[in-house]
């Protein structure tokens, strides 16, 4: 699974599909991204100290991290992934369509191949 936090992708599938937004919070776990703006629903509140107007709060609920797919910043289109590991032994992810970088994966120090070097 190679979404990560404010990464910027598009909804695959489901009411929000063809929509844009950024990923606020990644549970590996249980496979399923938040995304801002996307998969809204409403929590029904009643009044309280902590809410005293009360009423109907909106917010986004987890979706299915196979109905998101990145979007490349070069290209500006949906992308599936790929791993590249550059000369100085860290790894950052590619754009399979344009074969430009979307961002680093791991540190030098944190690779595998760095630390048999070393």
């Amino acid at each position: 699974m190679q979404v990560k936090k404010d990464d910027q992708v598009e909804v695959l599938t489901g009411n929000d599909a063809g929509k844009k937004g950024k990923v606020l919070i990644v549970n590996h776990g249980a496979g399923k991204v938040v995304v801002e703006g996307i998969n809204k629903v409403y929590k029904h509140v009643q009044r309280s100290q902590k809410n005293p107007q009360g009423g109907r709060l909106s917010k986004e609920m987890p979706i299915q991290i196979s109905n998101v797919a990145v979007v490349c910043p070069h290209c500006n289109k949906p992308c599936r992934t790929g791993a590249r590991i550059l000369d100085d032994g860290s790894k950052e992810r590619i754009c399979k369509k344009c074969k430009k970088p979307v961002g680093a994966l791991l540190s030098p120090a944190r690779t595998r191949r760095a630390k048999k070097v070393s």
